[in-house]
């Protein structure tokens, strides 16, 4: 009993102790009258992300309209699908243009059109396209595209044409090759009457020579020229290949496949007594007897094959 009664006074100034502290350091949210105090300030960032809920759209998009974007999304991804690939316009397919010896490698859209290409061909080459002779199975057509013609990877394109400062430069010398011929030619007596062209056309006309239209200019055709004669009497034959640039001489023994540029000259006169025909010569060097002469030429056709020989029809 003493030592409880001794216990007590110490524990009631404990006591008071304790409520004397809290008085000077009042609990949290609590004001000094005792009553309840206004809650802490909080973030307001931090509240607008505790409010937000979890997989609600972007503002401006129903759900309905983001599952369903979610959904093509995931179905592109499991079909092999790739968003960003091109469409069948802009599928490319690599290509060889080749033109004057030089080849060049390119990629090109399958829907773009023949014109298209020779911008491209103008681009690469500087050669205009009003002076291109583009070859694919044949000329190309302008208003077709690639696909439409059945260009594949690999294929080749060839390319005639001559640039504006060559055909400056090579037209000059052959029209005053031209005019020195012709001068040359009023001064001798007619062709077909020197002997080394008589022992020919005695010969007569032959059998299988191709008709002649008098008065008449046609383009080439598409098939070679044939039924003429060499100065050797032989039979010859003229095939124009425009997607190599080259003029093919035939006879029974072999063929000659000379490029159009190494011809300096083409000159021809009417056969007396069947100006139908005329005798025509292919200078290949630099004087007469470089000459490679060829009989009984359907008259239609002169001006053409001139004009395809020397250049001029890279203009049409």
């Amino acid at each position: 009993m003493a030592a409880a009664a001794s216990a007590s006074p110490d524990s009631e100034d404990g006591a008071a102790g304790m409520d004397a502290e809290e008085s000077q350091n009042p609990p949290l949210g609590s004001r000094e009258d005792g009553q309840p105090g206004p809650a802490p300030a909080q973030d307001p960032a931090a509240a607008a992300q505790t409010e937000e809920p979890e997989g609600e759209p972007p503002p401006g998009e129903s759900p309905s309209s983001s599952s369903a974007a979610a959904a093509a999304a995931q179905a592109s991804v499991s079909n092999g699908g790739d968003p960003s690939s091109p469409g069948p316009e802009k599928e490319l397919v690599e290509l060889k243009v080749i033109w004057n010896k030089n080849k060049y490698d390119v990629k090109f859209p399958l829907g773009s059109t023949g014109a298209e290409l020779k911008e491209k061909i103008h681009a690469l080459t500087g050669l205009p396209p009003t002076m291109q002779k583009v070859m694919f199975k044949g000329l190309l057509p302008e208003e077709k595209t690639l696909r439409e013609i059945k260009v594949i990877n690999g294929s080749k394109i060839m390319v005639v044409g001559s640039t504006i400062n060559d055909v400056l430069a090579v037209s000059i010398p052959k029209d005053a090759a031209q005019q020195e011929v012709k001068s040359e030619e009023t001064k001798k007596e007619p062709l077909c009457r020197q002997k080394q062209h008589r022992k020919v056309l005695d010969k007569g006309k032959p059998d299988d020579v191709m008709p002649s239209v008098k008065g008449a200019q046609e383009r080439l055709p598409t098939v070679p020229l044939s039924g003429m004669y060499n100065k050797s009497g032989g039979k010859v034959r003229l095939t124009f290949k425009l997607e190599q640039d080259q003029l093919w001489i035939g006879t029974k023994e072999r063929t000659e496949k000379l490029p159009m540029g190494s011809i300096k000259n083409v000159v021809s006169e009417p056969i007396e007594g069947h100006e139908e025909y005329h005798m025509m010569a292919f200078q290949l060097g630099p004087t007469e007897a470089s000459y490679y002469w060829v009989y009984w030429v359907p008259t239609q056709f002169v001006d053409a094959i001139k004009d395809t020989v020397l250049g001029k029809w890279q203009y049409f």
